[in-house]
């Protein structure tokens, strides 16, 4: 097939039709008609000798062929908009542009405060619009239409840009009157009751199930290694709940150090070491290669890095 006989816009509308599979959600986000584009799918149809997308019981599904081109065009298309982006300067001072992060709540608790401040002193017309990781899926991020992720993830997309945001330690919550600060140690950890907190990754969380110890994350697997299991009485997706559950006389909540130190203040509770090995987190942030060159984006990226500095100083 000689590529000068292509009509590109249809390697547009194959993107949309691909990601979308359905004609008319595709139409109203290029801003044509439904019969133009059910004419484009025809056309494509036609071009590529292949139906592309076929109705099943699951609604309209990429055939084999759509499937090998997809990535393709995608990645095609990604390098002409990065060609064609303006290359014009950032100004932060005078943008009104929206920000939306999705940020874990560790993240939010700890990080996002003092972004904030950063950023009502360099661009005070922006606006952060925070998402929450069940508000965000895979595509949401890589399609650009959020700006960054930050969280902890068990792993990433290959195409996904991402950068260490920081490194923390754990430590245990517990209440001022809670008797097992009289000799705190692993027997004394493991006899006593426990509030699990973690939401990592992306998108829409599921039950926990206590005995799968994998999906448990890091302070569980870090007991399985030396043959030891705690007894979890509650599960919760928020630092901030945990915290408050606490100052409960029979609860210890193991999570992050920058998590726990918002509590410092706090009477009601002692932050103390956990009687064993943790291995350190990595909170990261990512973002879509769409994203990579924009100058908004580049001036976000910088001032999340420096606002980062300053917290672990």
């Amino acid at each position: 097939m000689n590529i000068d006989r292509v009509d590109l816009n249809l390697l547009v509308y194959l993107d949309v039709l691909l990601r979308e599979r359905n004609v008319t959600k595709a139409a109203n986000l290029l801003g044509i008609s439904q019969p133009a584009m059910s004419n484009g799918l025809r056309r494509l149809r036609d071009l590529l000798e292949d139906p592309l997308l076929v109705r099943t019981s699951e609604g309209m599904t990429p055939t084999e062929r759509a499937n090998v081109l997809q990535p393709a065009i995608r990645d095609a298309l990604s390098r002409l908009e990065k060609a064609l982006q303006p290359q014009t300067p950032f100004e932060a001072k005078s943008s009104d542009r929206v920000f939306r992060i999705m940020a874990s709540d560790y993240a939010e608790s700890t990080l996002i405060p003092h972004l904030l401040r950063r950023l009502r002193e360099e661009s005070p017309n922006t606006t952060l619009d925070i998402m929450t990781p069940s508000d965000v899926n895979f595509l949401d991020v890589e399609q650009g239409k959020v700006d960054m992720v930050i969280n902890r993830f068990d792993s990433i997309p290959q195409s996904f840009h991402q950068k260490t945001v920081w490194e923390d330690n754990f430590c245990c919550l517990i209440s001022a009157n809670n008797p097992v600060l009289n000799d705190f140690d692993l027997a004394a950890f493991l006899n006593s009751h426990h509030v699990w907190v973690s939401k990592t990754g992306w998108g829409v969380g599921v039950g926990i199930n206590p005995d799968d110890v994998q999906r448990l994350g890091w302070v569980d697997e870090a007991l399985n290694r030396i043959g030891k299991k705690r007894r979890i009485r509650v599960f919760t997706r928020h630092y901030q709940t945990a915290m408050l559950l606490a100052e409960q006389q029979d609860l210890i909540v193991t999570i992050p150090n920058r998590a726990a130190k918002l509590q410092i203040n706090n009477p009601a509770v002692v932050i103390k070491p956990p009687p064993f090995e943790i291995p350190p987190i990595k909170l990261k942030m990512a973002w879509s290669p769409l994203l990579q060159h924009n100058p908004g984006h580049q001036w976000l990226r910088r001032l999340i890095a420096e606002v980062a500095d300053e917290v672990r100083g």
